[in-house]
């Protein structure tokens, strides 16, 4: 925040300005830059839209609202809070909030636990010329203070964050780098272009948004539990991703390929990884509509787990974010459908059955004041169940979860809101899990909040 705020002042520009967009010499938008006949047609008409929905992207001639966490889409009507301007030529953004969360997660495999988590991210983007833009992207979590064991989270699972053993009814805490990526794009013509994107580290092109950015679920402090099923390559140590865009007569589309390090990071939280890129991904996005975005990709993912190096993954994904608009000041309703499928191969080269998450997520953001949210998932999950010392390989058991929650945002300053919010959780478990996840299966979170407008 301090490196973004001071760039701004050297450069000698204005100061970062949220909610208004000044004019930037050099940063027109090409002309028409979302094609007609797309759900209302050319950009021109901007009636209601925000500052993002006017300033250009980072990958493409289109506008930057489109874009959301690493290369990924989401509905062109989406909404962005934070701090934007220029300074020296460069477009300048920062956002983020910080959440202070006290988990009651009940029955016998269940914690108590207070933490803190949250996320800041920043960017810097400015036209090399009139047909190439580069964009620096670096965003940084407090979750490395919660110590080696994460948070309560029945019947989540993955990861280590000990290096020892398998967190089960855990949420793993993430590095306090989780990007630190920079990207350069050239249009091709007034709707296309080509990219190349690099962080270390970075988000591949896999899966939709991660939750954490998802319009449909980001007001939510605890993780989904199909997290490892859609989006947990969010952090990668090292990724190169190489697209075009295209907009075209019938929506807008972008075609991507990845090489990643597959190996999820470890449990040093405060460094960067080599990136040893071993690993694969390729997605295909659509937006048909300004208010609805497609996607579908594939992973193959080598020696992902520290604990059981031996074992490569196969992934697949495919998601449906339609956003809304909704009443006056910035106000959306959001909703996200996503599968996720995931298929361990041993050593020898034998494929384990398939597991499979599917979640559907909702937040209604009324206006600066209310946001409801609710999440429904189901999972198949061979880890909630291992025996004792072994790392993988368990029965698969069919899981799942409901939560509703809410908060109120109170405005401290103009550009800075304190939000209290709550969600209660229902966790739904087979007979052959009552033994151990017997008792209230109802959990509940309370939180507070401070978050940039």
């Amino acid at each position: 925040m301090r490196l973004l705020l001071a760039a701004a002042l050297l450069a000698g520009g204005a100061p970062l300005a949220a909610q208004t967009m000044p004019d930037m010499p050099g940063m027109a938008m090409p002309a028409n830059p979302v094609a007609t006949g797309r759900d209302g047609g050319a950009m021109a008409d901007m009636g209601g839209m925000d500052h993002m929905q006017m300033a250009l992207a980072a990958l493409g001639p289109y506008a930057m609202a489109r874009e959301a966490s690493g290369t990924s889409w989401q509905p062109d009507v989406s909404t962005h809070d934070g701090l934007h301007g220029e300074a020296g030529g460069w477009t300048l953004m920062l956002h983020g909030y910080l959440d202070g969360v006290h988990t009651d997660q009940t029955g016998p495999r269940g914690r108590d636990r207070a933490f803190v988590a949250g996320h800041v991210m920043g960017m810097a983007a400015r036209d090399l010329s009139d047909r190439d833009r580069l964009s620096f992207h670096i965003a940084l979590s407090p979750d490395p203070l919660m110590g080696s064991q994460g948070y309560p989270l029945l019947l989540a699972s993955g990861e280590t964050a000990d290096g020892r053993t398998p967190l089960i009814d855990r949420q793993h805490p993430h590095d306090l780098f989780s990007e630190v990526s920079v990207s350069l794009s050239h249009r091709v013509g007034d709707h296309t272009s080509i990219f190349v994107y690099a962080g270390l580290p970075g988000e591949p092109a896999f899966g939709p948004p991660a939750y954490l950015h998802r319009q449909s679920v980001m007001d939510d402090p605890e993780a989904p539990i199909s997290h490892h099923w859609l989006d947990s390559t969010h952090i990668s140590e090292g990724v190169v991703t190489f697209g075009a865009t295209a907009d075209t007569s019938v929506g807008a589309v972008k075609v991507e390929v990845s090489r990643f390090r597959g190996r999820e990071p470890d449990q040093n939280r405060f460094d960067i990884e080599t990136p040893n890129l071993d690993s694969t991904a390729v997605r295909v996005a659509w937006n048909p509509t300004r208010t609805l975005s497609l996607q579908t990709s594939y992973a193959h993912q080598i020696s992902p787990e520290q604990l059981d190096p031996a074992d490569n993954l196969d992934r697949w994904s495919a998601s449906a974010i339609y956003t809304q608009p909704v009443g006056i000041d910035g106000g959306f309703w959001a909703t996200t459908f996503a599968w996720g499928r995931r298929i361990v191969i041993e050593a020898g080269g034998e494929r384990r059955p398939a597991l499979d998450a599917f979640v559907l997520e909702s937040a209604i953001h009324f206006d600066r004041r209310w946001t409801i949210f609710g999440r429904a998932e189901r999972v198949d999950n061979d880890e909630l169940l291992l025996p004792p010392g072994a790392v993988a390989d368990g029965p698969a058991l069919t899981v799942g979860k409901v939560s509703l929650g809410g908060i109120r945002d109170f405005p401290l300053a103009k550009h800075l809101a304190f939000g209290l919010g709550t969600v209660v959780s229902r966790n739904l478990t087979p007979a052959g899990l009552d033994p151990s996840y017997g008792g209230d299966r109802t959990s509940a979170v309370g939180f507070v909040r401070v978050k940039l407008l």
